[in-house]
């Protein structure tokens, strides 16, 4: 029996299609295996801070590292600018290809809460989450001139006479600046002022010289200017003491309930980075910061590690995201609408 002319078109167009069904079966494992290989050529690792910050010693700690994991040199670049927002923008705009990657710390999660205009990418969107790194608490100090030796002394001095005392903070939008905020608002300081400084060489500089009187800042910047007694530490954030301050209290320790505040660290890379690159470099990151070099390297900056794969690190993003939000509410921070 002879086919009609409809009865042979739809036989017609399999046959046309297997050419291109077997060009794309055979494309695809050649696809999975360039992923597996990765890396093959240098990877830029984006820094959205100039060199010497908190963010950087972490960055260069880890880049060294990686390098040494992955079989491929790993390049620091300092793409500083906007709180961090031209390097991430960059990133944001990047091939997901595993070779361009992005190092920040929670400044990432809070940028966009801040900066609702001017912000030029979704922090949450436009980035795959690889690894959380490490975390390191902050170190509550004061100028030695304060008559206040811990933070209920400090809190009945500020109390007394608040329109004598102002806080800095190194960044708009900083760990150290919604520490504060927090700290003023649970307190009942709210009229004391922040005065932001763009960076925190200018901020410790007038700090010990008494233009203004406490902050809230990583110890890499902070620890040395306790240690030469240019500056009088009455408080660590995290839950615990510090190794590195053994004899300075927790906030905890000091009346503050529920005060735990971190700075904490993370690797990124564009959206749709492939999944199979995504778990290699979990995986390199958690090995690396078990590493006891890399421990040792972290805990004299005042961080520890703090690794989360990618799905963990996601969840911690988006809840970080949801107290910074209640802080800057509570306390009213200006925000760029």
């Amino acid at each position: 029996m002879s086919r009609s002319a409809s009865d042979r078109a739809p036989l017609a167009l399999l046959k046309s299609l297997v050419p291109a069904l077997a060009l794309a079966a055979s494309l695809a494992p050649a696809a999975a295996s360039a992923q597996d290989a990765y890396p093959q050529r240098p990877i830029t690792l984006v820094v959205p801070h100039p060199p010497g910050g908190s963010v950087d010693g972490v960055a260069r700690i880890y880049a060294e590292q990686l390098a040494k994991e992955l079989g491929q040199s790993v390049v620091v670049e300092n793409r500083a600018g906007a709180s961090g927002m031209i390097g991430a923008a960059y990133v944001a705009r990047a091939t997901p290809d595993g070779y361009t990657l992005y190092l920040n710390a929670s400044i990432h999660a809070i940028n966009p809460l801040l900066y609702k205009k001017t912000i030029k990418f979704d922090a949450v969107k436009d980035f795959t989450p690889i690894s959380e790194l490490a975390q390191g608490a902050l170190i509550f100090s004061i100028n030695p001139k304060v008559p206040a030796n811990n933070v209920q002394e400090l809190v009945k001095t500020l109390k007394a006479d608040p329109q004598k005392y102002s806080f800095a903070t190194t960044g708009f939008g900083s760990a150290g600046h919604l520490a504060a905020a927090s700290f003023l608002h649970e307190n009942g300081l709210s009229q004391i002022p922040i005065v932001l400084y763009r960076g925190g060489g200018p901020a410790l500089s007038d700090l010990v010289g008494g233009q203004v009187h406490a902050l809230f800042d990583p110890m890499l910047s902070s620890l040395p200017m306790v240690r030469a007694d240019k500056l009088r530490a009455v408080a660590v954030t995290g839950a615990e003491r510090s190794p590195l301050l053994a004899d300075v209290p927790s906030m905890r320790e000091q009346g503050q309930k529920n005060f735990e505040f971190y700075s904490w660290y993370g690797v990124w890379g564009p959206a749709k980075l492939p999944a199979p690159v995504v778990k290699k470099l979990e995986a390199a990151s958690a090995k690396i910061m078990a590493t006891p070099k890399v421990v040792e390297q972290l805990g004299g900056l005042g961080f520890e590690p703090a690794v989360k794969n990618s799905a963990d690190f996601s969840r911690f993003i988006d809840a970080e995201m949801k107290r910074y939000q209640t802080i800057i509410e509570q306390s009213k921070i200006e925000i760029n609408e």
